[in-house]
């Protein structure tokens, strides 16, 4: 059996145990790909990451759900670069990390006596959904009539696809209930995505949009707390579909994971470069405790 130290660290918080948990692997160069799988099932967060060794970046964040390697993950890097920070492994305010989708800046710095970290997401894209609104409804739990009908059900990506579905009423969120099984056969265009419900109805005033994250069934966990990368996504939609004429620079904060007592917020920030739209993201982290996983 191989022990494998695991840094338990919720991101998009400083509160422990709210936030999004994410397991980090700092010597992920030690384990196999098989391994890696093993580890992020033992832990069983919806993402675990693992540092390993770059030649084109300073380092490279492979990122793994229990079931599977996926691309991208928000709070995952969030909680790497905390950790890697904490351990005194990581020095440098700017750096440069390598993913599966590229290489994505990175920034730290110090306010309000907590380590804000903002992360670089690839171009947005956008793809339409043309399945039955009844059937997606239903797959969360909902009615047809609760989905808004003035803005679009769309494929959004800024490093990793999720389908932005709008919801009318703030209300609706608690009521949401996943049939995560029916996912792939109601995503036909992109059965593998997750589904992210959105609401510009928010539960705290300075916020602007409030949101949950269904996973694919594909990976092995039901529902993410707060999700960067899709509240990435969320940023290039609102300016894209919602509010064409906003001023940019903008920051957007998205409200996430209240439904499941793991409240946490993220800062989106919207530019435009070369006529295109630049996203990023801001947030905390803290270090929750050291998880000690055996595997074969």
């Amino acid at each position: 059996m191989v022990k494998v130290d695991v840094k338990h660290i919720d991101a998009f918080s400083s509160i422990p145990e709210k936030g999004n948990p994410a397991g980090v692997v700092l010597n992920g160069d030690d384990y196999t790909e098989k391994q890696m799988l093993a580890i992020a099932a033992a832990v069983g967060f919806n993402e675990t990451a693992f540092v390993v060794s770059s030649n084109v970046a300073d380092f490279r964040i492979r990122y793994f759900t229990p079931g599977h390697e996926i691309n991208l993950c928000g709070h995952a890097t969030m909680g790497t670069v905390y950790a890697l920070r904490m351990n005194g492994l990581l020095e440098q305010s700017d750096f440069i990390i390598e993913t599966n989708v590229g290489l994505l800046p990175i920034h730290v710095h110090e306010e309000n006596n907590q380590l804000l970290i903002t992360m670089q997401h690839a171009k947005p894209e956008f793809q339409p959904f043309k399945g039955s609104r009844s059937d997606l409804a239903a797959s969360i739990g909902l009615r047809e009539e609760d989905l808004h009908t003035t803005y679009p059900i769309v494929y959004g990506s800024t490093g990793i696809w999720t389908l932005i579905i709008p919801i009318k009423e703030l209300a609706s969120f608690e009521k949401m209930n996943p049939v995560t099984e029916n996912f792939p056969s109601v995503l036909t265009e992109m059965p593998k995505a997750s589904l992210h419900p959105i609401c510009f109805e928010v539960r705290d005033d300075e916020n602007d949009m409030h949101a949950r994250h269904f996973s694919s069934p594909y990976s092995g966990t039901i529902e993410d707390a707060v999700t960067g990368t899709a509240s990435g996504v969320m940023g290039a939609y609102y300016k894209t579909f919602v509010n064409k004429d906003m001023a940019l620079p903008a920051t957007l904060i998205v409200e996430q994971g209240h439904e499941i007592n793991r409240d946490g917020r993220v800062y989106v920030h919207v530019k435009e470069e070369l006529e295109q739209l630049d996203i990023s993201i801001s947030g905390t982290a803290v270090y929750v405790k050291s998880i000690d996983v055996e595997i074969e």
